[in-house]
């Protein structure tokens, strides 16, 4: 089962205040500044499957196809995305969530079934 885009920005921001706890960031480390961290997808008004990281106040726009930066800045937290990118799987579920929001695209919901 692919994970959904809420998992996946948990993941990237365990991982980067993983990457970032040795000993010689330890005194620098704020992980309270990833606790806004956001990966949102919008298929409506992109029709090029791609995402957008938001870290505080930096954004960036990644193509879905290869995880290579399209737009924006990330700052120093950029080289920890970038890794986090090439790991095994996570373009793949990033792209079965693109997947599935295009399905989703243009459907209503109703708490009644019958209209």
């Amino acid at each position: 089962m692919a994970k959904t885009l809420n998992e996946l920005a948990n993941e990237l921001k365990d991982l980067i205040i993983d990457l970032q706890s040795d000993a010689h960031n330890r005194g620098s480390l704020r992980p309270e500044r990833y606790n806004n961290l956001k990966i949102l997808m919008d298929v409506a008004a992109n029709p090029t499957p791609n995402f957008d990281i938001f870290i505080g106040m930096s954004s960036a726009e990644f193509a879905l196809r290869t995880g290579d930066k399209l737009k924006g800045s990330l700052g120093p937290d950029e080289k920890y995305v970038l890794r986090w990118l090439a790991k095994p799987g996570v373009l793949e579920d990033l792209r079965q969530c693109w997947m599935a929001k295009e399905k989703q695209r243009g459907k209503a919901y109703t708490n009644d079934e019958n209209h």
